[in-house]
């Protein structure tokens, strides 16, 4: 089982929020956004902020450091390491799993991510037969997309996504999120998608979006 940061918003938590962080960071990169986005009438949320393993990156010459998959090059069919990718999916499933046996269902997690752990979101979350409340996944893209139509599930089609990516982003491009939207919205998803005038990041308008997106889960029957 991944080593976590988890941040309660009260105690006996109904719902689970599972955010996997970026390419080099840990889970504690995205644990101080939680006071920004919580809202006064959502219900009591367990935010959960898994560590990714450390393993040697292609295009960082090797260098070893905190990444859900290895990245061999810039093609995006290509960018992805397919292996690393289908480990990091199972450890996200453990996670799942254990927030079943805490008492908070499939049905009461969103699954999110930034970046690499934005595109291991999208991968675990639409292949998963016990459907989830919804997937996050900002400043990322889809990997995969070459099994996805085979492997996606009906509980999967079912998720709704969010996708908010920024206009001028280096890292990844925004043509990748866009077309990784347009993927999933052929496959007959629910995508709700948000652009914003930043580089690779998260922005305040993000954040407020968010939460109305969280919203919208919370509500949802």
């Amino acid at each position: 089982m991944l080593e976590t940061v988890e941040r309660d918003t009260s105690a006996h938590p109904h719902w689970s929020i599972i955010w996997l962080h970026g390419l080099g960071a840990d889970g504690n990169d995205f644990a101080p956004m939680v006071p920004e986005l919580i809202r006064r009438d959502w219900p009591a949320l367990r935010f959960v902020f898994p560590h990714a393993p450390v393993r040697a990156v292609t295009i960082n010459n090797g260098f070893r450091m905190r990444a859900w998959y290895d990245i061999r090059n810039l093609d995006l069919n290509q960018r992805a390491d397919e292996d690393g990718v289908r480990a990091s999916m199972a450890e996200v499933d453990a996670l799942i799993a254990r927030e079943g046996d805490r008492g908070v269902p499939p049905g009461r997690i969103i699954l999110a991510g930034f970046s690499q752990g934005g595109a291991i979101a999208l991968a675990a979350g639409i292949r998963r037969e016990a459907g989830l409340a919804g997937i996050m996944a900002l400043s990322s893209y889809l990997p995969l997309q070459s099994t996805t139509a085979a492997e996606i599930t009906p509980a999967g089609k079912r998720t709704p996504v969010f996708m908010g990516h920024g206009s001028v982003d280096p890292v990844v491009l925004p043509q990748w999120g866009a077309a990784s939207r347009d993927k999933l919205q052929a496959l007959g998803m629910s995508v709700q998608w948000r652009e914003y005038p930043m580089p690779h990041s998260v922005c305040a308008e993000e954040v407020r979006d968010i939460g109305d997106w969280l919203t919208t889960r919370f509500a949802a029957p």
